[in-house]
């Protein structure tokens, strides 16, 4: 291969180019000594001591390394690939003091080498397919070579080029990396003094590359105009983004349940072969647009509903009536029934019941029963519930205004308690206790002329001092709790207690409820890290040097037991905690929301909390948590047919056991997430059904049983799996999953395994499903095209990488808030709306079509709405319109624009009114009240608002759109290699 032994000048010019049948040789870019082809490359470095390799790339440091050893690194990666000894392969023959050099400094090249050494003029020849090429710098040329070394040296490079062997052939350039150098043809000649430099590495068009607004629009264009029919099974639903009405034919609603696939393998086999997660994202008491019909309620008498007698199972449209109506066979378990005489009913020529229409249960997809006393705890009718309501009033509490706030919103909201029937009263009683580090509970007794007050000092040991008067009808005591709600805040006005306890106020109101043998909702309102002496008693743990290391992960987790054990007693009375948050500093919210996200609750967080600017969003988040629709004392249970079963949940509950999930409360926007496995073969012909049961008791203390029932296709092929998934709930999924997982893994094993699993997705459809191509185009399924930018949304987020502004209290908040997001939340949670609202057109309702999350996006003379679904940004460009400037701010300036506003003036024109009603429309859509914030170009806030500009690459490292995309490309070829 190359012999030598003579090492002078002469001798080594002569030896320019050994080529090779299977490569072609790499042009070496002179002024920093950079390969421009896309070529696998080979350092080699000598046996003795004094040799040595140095490394380098634009963005990692320099590496050094001495010894008989070889590298491989590939040209146009950041990174070595693959470290692996081979001794002898080729050596160094360079005449020289055998130091070595300095470290170079590379800042515009990917990769530069350098080998020096000296060696004993031998070589061996043990590889047949490698090319080495040596050029040589005269003495002074000002080149690399002569700044790092004696002139005596004659500066000779050796660079070795594999072509064969255990690394397969020269591969040809990569889509977003140089192509080989024009004119290697010529290669082989003494090489030219100086080469050329490198052509700029090209970038892939982000307008080439699959559009999350495109996809966004043809769904709508699609789908949007046609009602969506449920009775076709297996059929996939318009996206979350798209306004459609739907028809229940016999399959719950998308708004009630949408999975992640509607065409489910057929073998646990194949359903592993594609790694498609088997999932349903189930919202059981979902809010209907007004044009569609809440569920029926059907009423079987004191005989309950008609179930399997195997496997329970509520009767639905997927039971088949044989025997002339007289029997049943159940579709799940197939088991047969006798039908009760009660329910008897002949049937039609098609083997139909002749009442099947009239009948919910036989035609609906979703539908409720009204529960007997078999289905009530201890076989009692329930007691209507009770909202108890705990305020801080320590020191903090009362300076930022919070005590005063609530006390006043209390006094409208009573008359907003949820109820069945809008003109009649509401059943839910109230109670009132506050504290700090002792607990004060007031009597509201009707017959009182005042409110008492009484304290309970022995924290350790709670109990509720009174039981007749804590717990009231509102208006039978209206005046003396308005009595109440005017003086606690003066009562407290002076206090200079800063010190809170946490886990005594859960329990103290939780010893009410059981006093008063119901339900409930417990309202707490907290702002500090209780660190009073007290159950439950806290102590800060905020450590940042832990993020990024794998003792991270005990930062997610509760740090004491005593809130999961309490959490469970609150569950087994339907006790559920609505926890609102007003922090200045670390309160451990992985703690102090292990009761809210354990009984169906939800916590809200108002950092910094500033009355003049927080109490809208506040007060706002309140009201609507008080008026929704919730259940209380809630378990849901989810039946499959044969062939498959739910084995995981996730989302805001508990479960004692693997089959039932328990609510304390349930509401409107609170969902669970279950996946599904297989235990058997399924069968084209029939499908996979899924019926999930709710009991729970209404708001007016009525027992109940809601169903929803959901048919999916079965498939033999993997075609037809990858032409029914739903890409924005098995982001949805993956979120869920990957948030859970950081409780017990590191945050970057967690990225590293939904970044597997997606290209193990994808590798499979262009293994199994797509035509023949050339490797080096990337091959994405139609309806899961998306992924590959949503998932990087996720992998970007505050929760899995988060900046070094990020909280650890936000990133246990978000990761509590995302396990129970429907699919339109997590939708907008990661992939914002952005909104050219300077592209308005007044005159019609229609809103101008989203641009995409970058900045290269945004016009300088442009004003912009970006929803986030917790946060909407109004981003102003400095060049913006100025008669666009009068009549959405009311002054023509850019410099005049106030930046502090959190709502738009009030205007009188067209504009202005348009505006305002498109954020109010946007706020309508989402859960929690989303506060508005202006952003002008170049202003300190537009560092926040660019965060969620979730194409472009981040602070905090996360790719950008386009280069994770390469990087997925990378990953599925590594697969399918």
């Amino acid at each position: 291969m190359l012999q030598a032994a003579d090492c002078s000048p002469r001798r080594l010019q002569t030896l320019t180019s050994v080529t090779c049948a299977q490569c072609e040789p790499a042009f070496i870019c002179e002024e920093h000594r950079v390969p421009v082809a896309n070529l696998p490359i080979l350092v080699f470095s000598g046996k003795c001591q004094a040799s040595c390799t140095v490394l380098g790339c634009a963005r990692n440091p320099h590496l050094w390394t001495s010894g008989p050893h070889t590298i491989l690194m590939e040209s146009g990666s950041n990174r070595l690939c693959r470290h692996m000894h081979i001794c002898g392969l080729l050596e160094v023959i360079l005449q020289g003091s055998g130091s070595a050099p300095p470290v170079p400094s590379c800042t515009k090249a990917e990769v530069a080498v350098l080998l020096l050494g000296s060696c004993p003029p031998t070589a061996s020849s043990t590889s047949p397919g490698v090319l080495a090429c040596l050029l040589v710098a005269p003495p002074g040329s000002g080149h690399y070579a002569d700044r790092h070394s004696k002139p005596s040296c004659h500066m000779k490079y050796v660079y070795a080029f594999c072509g064969t062997g255990a690394f397969g052939q020269v591969r040809g350039p990569q889509p977003g990396y140089a192509g080989p150098y024009p004119g290697q043809q010529s290669y082989g000649a003494a090489p030219p003094a100086q080469a050329p430099a490198p052509p700029a590495p090209k970038r892939l068009d982000p307008d080439s590359i699959p559009s999350p607004i495109q996809v966004i629009e043809d769904d709508k264009a699609n789908k949007g105009s046609e009602p969506f029919v449920t009775g076709v099974r297996g059929q996939a639903p318009p996206l979350v983004t798209t306004n459609f009405h739907v028809k229940d034919q016999g399959n719950a609603s998308p708004r009630f349940i949408r999975c992640t696939a509607y065409n489910i393998p057929c073998t646990s086999d194949m359903a592993k072969q594609s790694q498609v997660p088997l999932a349903a994202v189930i919202k059981p008491l979902a809010t209907l647009p007004p044009d569609e019909n809440s569920p029926y309620i059907v009423d079987h008498g004191e005989s309950g509903p008609i179930r399997c007698n195997r496997c329970k199972a509520y009767m639905c449209p997927y039971m088949q009536f044989i025997e002339g109506g007289r029997r049943f066979q159940c579709g799940f378990c197939s088991c047969v029934t006798e039908v009760p005489p009660h329910y008897f009913q002949h049937l039609d020529h098609t083997g139909k019941r002749v009442d099947c229409y009239d009948r919910p249960e036989l035609s609906l997809g979703s539908y409720e029963f009204l529960a007997t006393v078999d289905y009530c705890k201890n076989n009692k009718i329930p007691q209507p519930p009770a909202f108890i309501f705990l305020i801080d009033v320590s020191y903090n509490a009362v300076k930022n205004g919070m005590v005063r706030i609530v006390c006043q919103e209390l006094k409208t909201l009573l008359d907003y308690l949820p109820r069945e029937n809008p003109d009649v009263q509401s059943n839910i009683r109230v109670g009132f206790a506050t504290y700090n580090k002792v607990l004060h509970f007031y009597n509201v007794k009707a017959s009182l002329a005042q409110p008492q007050m009484m304290v309970v000092s022995d924290v350790a040991d709670m109990f509720v001092p009174l039981l007749d008067g804590f717990l009231v009808n509102v208006s039978e005591s209206r005046v003396v709790i308005e009595s109440l709600l005017d003086q606690i805040p003066d009562m407290f006005a002076d206090t200079r207690e800063t010190e809170t306890v946490f886990g005594p106020v859960i329990q103290a109101g939780l010893e009410a409820l059981k006093a008063a043998d119901c339900a409930g909702k417990l309202f707490v309102f907290h702002t500090s890290l209780p660190i009073a002496e007290a159950p439950g008693k806290l102590k800060n743990r905020e450590d940042k040097k832990l993020v990024g290391t794998d003792k991270e992960k005990s930062l997610f987790q509760p740090q004491v037991s005593f809130y999961a054990n309490l959490a469970k007693e609150c569950v087994a009375q339907g006790c559920c905690v609505d926890l609102f948050l007003f922090p200045n500093q670390y309160v451990d919210v992985a703690t102090l929301g292990v009761v809210p996200t354990s009984t169906g609750g939800s916590v809200y967080k108002y950092t910094y909390f500033q009355a003049q600017s927080d109490q809208e969003r506040f007060l706002n988040d309140l009201r609507k948590d008080i008026q929704k629709k919730v259940g209380f004392d809630a378990v849901m249970r989810v039946r499959t047919s044969t062939g498959i079963r739910a084995t995981d949940f996730f989302g805001s509950f508990y479960m004692s056991n693997t089959t039932d999930v328990e609510l304390a409360g349930l509401d409107c926007d609170k969902t669970v997430t279950v996946e599904f496995r297989h235990d058997d073969k399924l069968s084209e012909e029939t499908g996979a059904l899924m019926q999930c049961a709710v009991l729970y008791t209404s708001c007016s203390g009525q027992r109940r049983l809601r169903i929803h029932n959901m048919a999916v296709n079965c498939c033999a092929q993997l075609a037809d799996l990858y032409r029914n998934c739903e890409t924005d709930t098995i982001i949805n999924f993956f979120a869920k999953y990957a948030y859970r997982c950081v409780l017990n893994n590191p945050t970057k094993n967690v990225r590293d395994s939904l970044v597997n699993q997606c290209a193990q997705i994808l590798a499979c459809y262009r293994k199994n499903c797509a035509s023949p191509s050339s490797a080096g185009q990337l091959i994405l399924p139609e309806c899961m095209k998306l992924l590959p930018v949503y998932l990087n949304c996720v992998l970007k987020s505050d929760v899995l990488h988060p900046g070094a502004d990020v909280s650890l209290d936000d990133r246990a908040y978000l990761r509590q808030l995302v396990s129970a997001m429907d699919v339109a939340e997590s939708h907008v949670f990661f992939y914002p709306r952005l909104l050219p609202v300077h592209k308005l057109d007044v005159e019609c309702d229609t809103l101008p079509v989203a641009i995409r999350d970058s900045e290269e996006r945004l016009s300088k003379g442009g004003i912009y709405l970006l929803e986030t679904g917790l946060n909407l940004f109004l981003w102003v460009g400095a060049n913006a319109q100025q008669e666009l400037l009068q009549n959405i701010f009311g002054t023509p300036a850019f410099g005049q624009i106030d930046s502090n506003m959190t709502s738009l003036p009030i205007l009188d024109n067209p504009y202005s009114k348009r505006v305002r009603e498109i954020v109010e429309s946007f706020r309508a859509q989402r859960s929690r009240y989303m506060k508005l914030m202006v952003v002008k170009q170049e202003d300190k806030l537009e560092l926040i608002f660019k965060h969620f500009l979730v194409e472009d690459k981040n602070n905090s490292g996360g790719a950008s759109y386009v280069d994770f995309l390469c990087h997925m490309h990378k990953e599925i070829r590594q697969l399918l290699s």
